[in-house]
């Protein structure tokens, strides 16, 4: 997922990227500009961005849609995320799984931690260096994309062979943790052709280490995972179970690590999908009902997994498992091993 090339924008520090993912830096083109409100939102509006701005309007009424993204918190999203602080879907919105990011860093900092911006969180985030940059669409980038949207009958989706993505769009925005639209706001001009540059967030590479323990916390509605030193190593927002659905207490492991899994529908154990009542095998991909990864726990039938619709991750409740979006599972999974504790906690 994240061995894409990226040249940036402006000017960028080697060491916040591997370097395999520098190219020569280029300026983005000057109609590089979404419809929204306020600053326009171009890749120089987004890198100038200071995020004490945000401090400001830290009082300001919730932007609600993307039309309404602001280029500070776009900024704010990407430099948390290359932090390992994940605030989820990059779209430049403010909101909760924004503020839980910002929590998990002060943590990562020794910071007392509320998840309010600060100028202390500030002076330890913010950077003067792009997180824009471009991305050369390749012919090998269409590769299993489908000609229309999938189903969302299971019993259709078993007839498939894989759950991919409907188009391109979809599929650099999820590798550049991006909302749809925001890709495409940044890119109002482009087709995604093979050997075109689009403007992509520069997140960073896959945080590194060895995870010896996970917490899932309920309450909070967050997965951390922490080396055998109790240093956090990431947090990731996460849709953990439901009143109807409960995820489990108490402490757990992780049995194996399945990339790209199958998907076992068994009504009689799970829940009532439309009007199947029979057990369907569900061919893997993105899409899939449990996305790109699957972290199978001790508890039977439980796991952490990917999702199909990233962008909805906090935002409604899972059947009972924990729910990442797919590149957070992935980074995840990179630094699990089976045997590593995973602990429910919170109400």
């Amino acid at each position: 997922m994240r061995t894409a090339m990226i040249t940036f924008a402006t000017a960028f520090a080697a060491n916040m990227m591997s370097p395999a993912l520098a190219q020569e830096p280029q300026l983005p083109p000057a109609d590089a500009v979404a419809a929204g409100q306020g600053a326009p939102l171009t890749a120089d509006a987004i890198n100038a961005a200071r995020l004490q701005d945000l401090i400001v309007d830290a009082s300001a009424a919730p932007a609600e849609t993307t039309a309404d993204a602001d280029p500070a918190v776009v900024k704010l999203q990407i430099l948390l995320d290359r932090a390992g602080a994940s605030p989820g879907v990059i779209d430049g919105l403010p909101g909760e799984n924004v503020q839980k990011a910002i929590l998990a860093f002060e943590q990562m900092q020794d910071l007392p931690a509320d998840g309010v911006l600060d100028l202390d969180v500030v002076a330890r985030l913010d950077t003067v260096e792009p997180v824009i940059g471009y991305y050369t669409v390749t012919a090998t980038d269409r590769a299993d994309l489908r000609a229309e949207p999938l189903p969302e009958d299971y019993a259709e989706l078993a007839q498939l062979d894989f759950l991919g993505y409907a188009s391109l769009e979809e599929k650099l925005a999820e590798r550049f943790h991006m909302d749809r639209d925001l890709l495409t706001g940044l890119n109002p001009q482009a087709s995604f052709a093979p050997g075109e540059q689009v403007l992509v967030a520069a997140y960073g590479p896959d945080r590194t280490g060895a995870v010896a323990r996970i917490e899932a916390d309920k309450e909070l509605r967050q997965v951390r995972a922490y080396d055998a030193a109790g240093t956090l190593l990431a947090a990731y927002p996460a849709t953990i179970g439901s009143a109807q659905t409960p995820s489990p207490s108490g402490v757990h492991s992780v049995e194996a690590i399945a990339p790209m899994p199958t998907y076992t529908y068994d009504p009689g154990k799970n829940f009532q999908q439309g009007d199947n009542t029979e057990t369907l095998i569900l061919p893997a991909g993105p899409n899939g009902p449990v996305g790109s990864m699957w972290i199978d726990l001790s508890e039977p039938t439980y796991g952490i997994h990917g999702t199909p619709e990233p962008e909805l991750i906090d935002k409604v409740a899972s059947n009972g498992c924990v729910r990442l979006t797919n590149w957070d599972a992935e980074e995840l999974a990179a630094m699990t091993a089976p045997g590593v504790t995973v602990e429910f906690v919170g109400a």
